[in-house]
């Protein structure tokens, strides 16, 4: 893209030509005065961020897809856009779920009743419907009549495919897209209850890498990629495999708990675990709840928050085996904490890489930077939290700007920043974020992880 600038005019902090050198411009079109040539930069290229997933990493025991349902338009001469997604668990032991929603006071439709299906059932669901092109938030009465018709359709299809339970509400929704516009919702239900029957000419659930790629697919808003990923991993002597999804470029800079912690602050980010171990709903939203604050909640792109961010785990223990499936005991903290921390360093862990792609496919982001914060105080007050709180002030802080570009210094792993206090006990907190910079203005900060370290004056 080029544009021709009349001198002692400029570009906007936007990239556009100012008001009054388009006036000059176009009143002054027989001038005789010197131009001048720019020419601004394309994005690059983020579809090498975009991977297939093996067959052989892929959680046992769910069925997923991507459809067309009727919340975006088709665009003449393009395919039908995918916008709705569905995932089932079909594991005969019941599914453990945990979430993380946005401490926004504003909570769209999806994160009240999802949060209350949650703690209604205990930390049980096994059904997820995902819509993207309508966030359904700001919505009155009728989103959350809409949401709830989304729960019930969900809970209709684990019914059809005969692994629904003792009529508990199983299903979690999460929405995306434009705010204040209600949900199509008639064509969702519509599209839920095509894949009812294997028969029907809509049905496409399977657990194929394509149908992991289709779900990501419909995630996606202004994402330039699906972002997905997948490992495998041991645990006592088992394998078991995890793989997720999340969607998000724009409106980043979430900060997420448990269903049920309340107040505090506000893009949407939707993201969505699923793994085969077999681990306790109490011990999966607290394993969730920590890897969330090491990755997504030390991520930002623009410094907005929104009303629908959201990040859901599933395990349903099916990696154990069918012949192992009644008898093996479900991962707690509180009965067996070894299991429990290294199952949690590896969600959190993968965590990170989801964040992280978030990232990487932030609007008009050029760069990728991981800045440490390192904070000393006596072990008392010392926490991740505070650490990481001070990180994203900083972040937030337009410290750099087009005419100032990044320093080799800024890309070192630990900037000196030491906080030290008289005290001969202290411990040393690290939190490692992201920080984008898009050329312009000092943008983001992004995911990565804790390593407290014990020191001794």
């Amino acid at each position: 893209m080029c544009a021709r600038l009349i001198p002692n005019t400029r570009l906007s902090k936007a990239g556009t030509v100012t008001r009054k050198a388009l006036f000059k411009r176009f009143s002054s079109s027989t001038s005789t005065s010197p131009t001048t040539t720019i020419t601004v930069k394309a994005t690059p290229s983020k579809d090498h961020l975009h991977c297939s997933l093996p067959q052989d990493i892929l959680p046992k025991g769910y069925l997923l897809t991507g459809i067309h349902a009727g919340v975006k338009k088709i665009r003449p001469g393009a395919p039908p856009p995918l916008d709705l997604a569905v995932v089932l668990s079909t594991s005969s032991r019941p599914t453990s779920a945990a979430a993380c929603f946005t401490l926004n006071t504003f909570r769209a439709a999806p994160v009240v009743v999802s949060r209350d299906v949650l703690l209604q059932s205990g930390g049980r669901a096994r059904a997820i419907v995902v819509n993207s092109g309508c966030a359904n938030a700001v919505t009155g009465k009728q989103g959350t009549e809409d949401a709830w018709s989304m729960v019930r359709a969900g809970d209709a299809l684990l019914r059809s495919h005969g692994v629904s339970s003792d009529g508990t509400n199983e299903t979690l929704v999460m929405s995306t897209g434009v705010i204040g516009v209600n949900l199509p919702i008639s064509k969702i239900l519509t599209a839920i209850q095509a894949q009812s029957s294997p028969s029907s000419p809509s049905y496409a659930l399977s657990s194929t890498p394509s149908a992991y790629d289709t779900a990501a697919r419909a995630f996606m808003t202004t994402d330039t990629f699906p972002k997905l990923r997948a490992r495998s991993f041991t645990l006592k002597g088992d394998t078991y495999r995890m793989a997720g999804m999340d969607k998000g470029a724009g409106m980043i800079h979430p900060r997420m708990a448990g269903p049920d912690a309340v107040g505090g602050l506000h893009a949407t980010l939707l993201g969505l675990i699923l793994t085969d171990a077999p681990v306790s709903p109490r011990s999966l939203q607290s394993a969730l709840t920590y890897a969330v604050d090491r990755s997504f909640n030390s991520i930002s792109i623009d410094g907005d928050m929104s009303t629908n961010d959201t990040i859901i785990a599933l395990a349903n223990g099916a990696g154990a085996g069918v012949e192992r499936s009644t008898t093996i005991e479900d991962i707690d903290e509180e009965t067996d904490p070894d299991a429990y921390c290294v199952f949690r360093d590896e969600l959190t862990d993968f965590a990170i890489d989801l964040a992280k792609l978030v990232v990487r496919d932030g609007e008009g982001a050029t760069k990728f930077v991981e800045v440490c914060v390192e904070v000393c105080a006596p072990i008392i007050h010392g926490t991740y939290t505070n650490a990481n709180r001070n990180n994203r002030t900083q972040h937030r802080t337009p410290t750099h700007t087009a005419s100032h570009p990044p320093s080799p210094r800024q890309h070192s792993s630990k900037p000196p920043y030491t906080a030290k206090t008289p005290s001969k006990s202290f411990i040393t907190l690290t939190a490692h974020n992201t920080l984008l910079m898009d050329g312009l203005s000092n943008t983001l900060a992004g995911a990565a992880s804790f390593h407290p370290q014990a020191r001794h004056p």
